[in-house]
């Protein structure tokens, strides 16, 4: 596939995931929205792996990492979905894309040779700034936004660790093995979960039945897109395209969720909103990019 094309694929997959979420999320409940994709991602994995001609490998170092990648799934989407039903979902990309931030802290910790440096520290300063601005807005909104914006930064951090205990581990397997083995992992505990919550069968089923076509597509297409596709796509722009124009991505996609919530989602953008995310994204910017090189095509470029 051409760099280009998969470059803009994966930007758009990210920025409309955070909508699909939310709307999948109010199909049967956010437990049954985050299972079912899960379910229906580990077979379309497999079949993905398949048809790639890709080899699964089962050593002990590829189990923890398939153990460690699958916790991090669990426990991160089980709260990123729940907070979907309480915050916009232009909110949840924005403060999702705190993640290579709350990698950084953890790495510096557990990771060897992982430092941070004066332009990380200035970037994460400016980023929780604008975290701030977001966090002081939720409390406008009431008690369930200040909880929905905690539950994602609690699965950015969950995912944050996942992502560190996994480099840690050092299994060196593919992209396509790494996401059907921790599904693998976080599949059962997604079904286990749902059904610890005594769910009604015919109410479930009814309520599938019922919903808007959006709401049981957006399942669909997470499991299709958010959990093959995209992930398959980001590695093969990882591998072809240098680090600073895939970082880029990560500043590009909050701000494309935020305008699709608003214009599909009827969700209200406010002055404050806006001022954290240009305060998230600066300090994005500043974190990836801050002593590197940029790419020539940006027209400014500071030494």
């Amino acid at each position: 596939m051409p760099i280009p094309l998969a470059y803009f694929g994966v930007v758009l997959i990210w920025s409309t995931t955070p909508l699909a979420i939310a709307w999948s999320a109010q199909v049967a409940g956010f437990v049954f929205g985050v299972g079912s994709r899960m379910l229906l991602g580990v077979v379309l994995i497999f079949i993905f792996s398949a048809l790639m001609r890709n080899k699964m490998v089962w050593h002990r170092k590829a189990c923890l990492a398939y153990l460690y990648g699958g916790l991090g799934i669990y426990g991160g989407m089980l709260a990123v979905y729940w907070a979907a039903l309480l915050i916009p979902s232009g909110w949840v990309s924005l403060l999702f894309g705190l993640t290579p931030i709350f990698s950084a802290i953890m790495a510096s910790f557990w990771l060897e040779g992982e430092i941070l440096t004066r332009h990380r520290i200035s970037g994460m300063t400016i980023g929780f700034a604008g975290l701030i601005m977001i966090f002081a807005s939720s409390l406008h909104w009431g008690l369930s936004a200040t909880l929905g914006v905690c539950a994602v930064l609690l699965s950015s951090m969950m995912h944050s660790a996942s992502a560190v205990w996994v480099k840690r581990v050092r299994a060196e397997v593919s992209g396509i093995s790494m996401t059907a083995g921790s599904l693998c992992v976080a599949t059962p505990l997604f079904i286990l979960t749902w059904l610890l919550t005594l769910p009604d069968f015919h109410a479930t089923f009814e309520a599938v039945s019922a919903a808007p076509a959006h709401n049981s597509l957006a399942i669909v297409y997470l499991a299709l897109f958010g959990s093959v596709f995209g992930f398959s796509l980001y590695f093969h722009v990882l591998k072809h395209v240098e680090a600073t124009r895939v970082a880029l991505i990560s500043l590009m996609t909050p701000v494309t969720s935020l305008l699709l919530g608003h214009y599909l989602n009827q969700e209200v953008i406010t002055f404050n909103i806006i001022a954290g995310a240009v305060l998230i994204i600066a300090g994005l910017a500043v974190f990836e990019l801050g002593g590197k090189p940029l790419p020539k095509w940006i027209p400014f470029r500071p030494n």
